[in-house]
């Protein structure tokens, strides 16, 4: 799984054996040109997954690798690095519950952001 977030826009990728499905959408008002890059990625990440589950392109015990293209949040996520934002915080809480509750298997992978499939639909 690919995804990235700027100010106004949020972009993942789920490439499974078989297929690529990729999906951008903007911000919602309550976000657009409110939160940083980072927090915009978080936002994308949370997005995919409940995206990917809900039309079942990824499932139950799945194993899932996520592509980062940040590294503070290969950190934050892999290695369990403290944060200091409160937003972030929370996605990460979300996102490690869903994880749990759908028994995912999710592996973290540092990628170079021109690697990154997603990013091309914020242009």
């Amino acid at each position: 799984m690919y995804f990235d977030g700027d100010l106004k826009k949020i972009s993942w990728v789920i490439h499974t054996e078989s297929e690529k499905f990729a999906q951008y959408r903007s911000h919602v008002e309550k976000y657009k040109d409110k939160i940083t890059k980072i927090q915009s990625k978080y936002v994308a990440l949370h997005i995919a997954l409940f995206w990917g589950i809900g039309t079942f392109k990824i499932k139950n015990e799945d194993h899932v690798k996520i592509k980062l293209d940040e590294e503070i949040m290969f950190n934050q996520l892999n290695l369990k690095t403290k944060i200091n934002d409160e937003f972030i915080e929370d996605k990460i809480k979300f996102i490690q519950s869903f994880i749990k509750q759908r028994k995912l298997r999710i592996s973290f992978e540092k990628i170079d952001s021109q690697n990154n499939l997603s990013n091309k639909f914020l242009k």
